[in-house]
């Protein structure tokens, strides 16, 4: 069997990344959250409020989360080697994971103590929760706006702003609760509160864990149809047949692809491998593309049945 490995890489980069000094914006965003969650849990204590517990686990977990997505960010721009060929781009994948399996965790413990609750709830004061998660509200708010400019291309840091976003909205609900609890006295609405908040942070959590679980298991990113990809490198010009097609995350950022083309009238030459690079990265986000030539001579590929990997 006679064959042709080439690589060829579409150097545009459409694929933005965020600036190099990013690092400021994570470290001043994370010491907001961090003071927050120190100020949520002094004052629910003291006013009693499992409410703002539970949106001080959640804010522990943003915190969390902008350490990751700051760490990641940093480790995804240092050079391969000659151990981690392709650097630590995966990183970031990981960072996702870590903090989907803490915030599970973490919403666990948040409903347990609702319900524990719900029979009794106690004396709340609303003014402490009003205050605390107005608080919030600005902390997350500036959190976001800091970490805003470095969402657009790097699925990480925009995973950041949009928990970010996520969490001023459930500070909202907890004002809203305190306002019930100061207007009418109904101390039942903290506890009922806190399952709310504990469903939200699911309803988002959920999804970040199948993802980056996906991920992480080099599976196809979830935007990308894999018949798609391979309907299109088979309709390539001088290619007779495709396979050993495999399609997975490098990063948050970059997807890379591996695939034999058959192409029984030999090499087709630089252009053509350029081109369908250049293709792959702008039709599917592909932008890590390796391309084995074969001449489909009668010598079987050890890798060509669909089972084989």
């Amino acid at each position: 069997m006679a064959h042709i490995e080439a690589m060829a890489h579409d150097h545009d980069h459409a694929h933005a990344h965020a600036p190099s000094n990013f690092g400021a914006a994570f470290a001043i965003a994370t010491a907001l959250n961090l003071a927050l969650v120190i100020a949520q849990v002094v004052y629910g204590l003291a006013a009693n409020s499992l409410a703002l517990l539970a949106d001080a686990g959640h804010n522990l977990g943003d915190c969390l989360s902008l350490v990751l997505a700051w760490a990641a960010h940093v480790l995804a721009r240092r050079a391969p080697t000659a151990r981690f060929t392709y650097g630590y781009r995966s990183a970031s994948i990981l960072s996702a994971l870590v903090n989907a399996v803490t915030l599970l965790v973490a919403t666990g413990g948040i409903a347990w103590e609702a319900i524990r609750r719900l029979p009794d709830p106690g004396a709340v004061e609303g003014w402490t929760v009003i205050l605390v998660a107005a608080l919030g509200i600005v902390v997350n708010g500036v959190s976001a706006l800091l970490l805003m400019s470095g969402q657009k291309g790097d699925l990480n840091i925009r995973g950041a702003v949009l928990h970010l976003i996520a969490d001023a909205g459930v500070s909202v609900g907890v004002v809203v609760a305190g306002g019930v609890i100061l207007v009418t006295g109904w101390s039942l609405i903290d506890p009922l509160a806190s399952l709310a908040i504990a469903v939200i942070i699911l309803w988002g959590s959920w999804g970040l864990l199948r993802e980056s679980f996906r991920l992480s298991m080099d599976a196809v990113p979830s935007g990308i149809d894999p018949q798609d990809v391979r309907a299109f490198l088979a309709a390539l010009p001088g290619v007779a047949s495709t396979h050993d097609l495999h399609i997975w995350a490098m990063s948050t950022t970059e997807t890379a692809l591996t695939c034999h083309l058959v192409m029984p009238a030999g090499h087709p030459g630089d252009a053509f491998l350029a081109q369908t690079c250049h293709e792959l990265q702008h039709r599917f986000a592909i932008h890590h593309a390796t391309l084995q030539i074969e001449f489909g001579d009668g010598a079987l590929c050890t890798l060509e049945p669909q089972q084989v990997v």
